[in-house]
Order: C-alpha cells, then structure tokens, then sequence
C-alpha cells in the first residue's frame, strides 16, 4: 500500500523539493481545507460542479493541485457548501 506521509517525508530530504514544497505550503492548505469541507458534507466534484457551475474537471484540476483557484472560484465553493471563506494574514513563523 502507498502511504503518501512516508513518501512525503522521504522526499523533503532532498534541499530542492524541499524548499519547493515550503514555497506553496498555503497553496496545499487551501486545498486540503477545500477537499475536507466538500468530503465533511459528502459532496462529489459532480455535485459541487452542479452547486457552483464550475466544471468538474476545474474542479478536480484544483484539488489536484494543477491550478491555482482564484478567491472567487473559492468564494463559489464555499457559498455551495453553506460555508463562509476566511482568509487571514499571518506571522511568519522562524
């Protein structure tokens, strides 16, 4: 069975992945956090496409990482799932 923490964990011991995956960290967040709402209501991609009239395959492209959401396509996600997007600023941590 693929476990991806492990695979994760072997990969950022290499310097160049590393600081590649520290770069788009709150990318992967927003992501999560996406998937996580949509999965919490059992809601499909197909279903979350009918809610928001966003097409599927936009959908899965973003939850796949292979585009970046614009904050109002993510402001249609959550309007969908009766959620509201919050989005703050943070201290860096050292």
């Amino acid at each position: 069975m693929f476990d991806l923490d492990q695979y994760l964990e072997e990969q950022l011991k290499d310097p160049e992945f590393k600081k590649i995956h520290e770069e788009n960290q709150e990318e992967y967040e927003a992501i999560r956090a996406e998937i996580a709402a949509r999965c919490s209501q059992n809601v499909t991609q197909e279903e979350l496409a009918r809610r928001t009239g966003i097409r599927q395959s936009n959908i899965s492209r973003i939850e796949s990482g292979a585009c970046s959401p614009r904050i109002s396509t993510l402001q249609k996600i959550a309007d969908a799932l009766g959620m509201k997007l919050c989005i703050e600023f943070r201290k860096k941590s050292s």
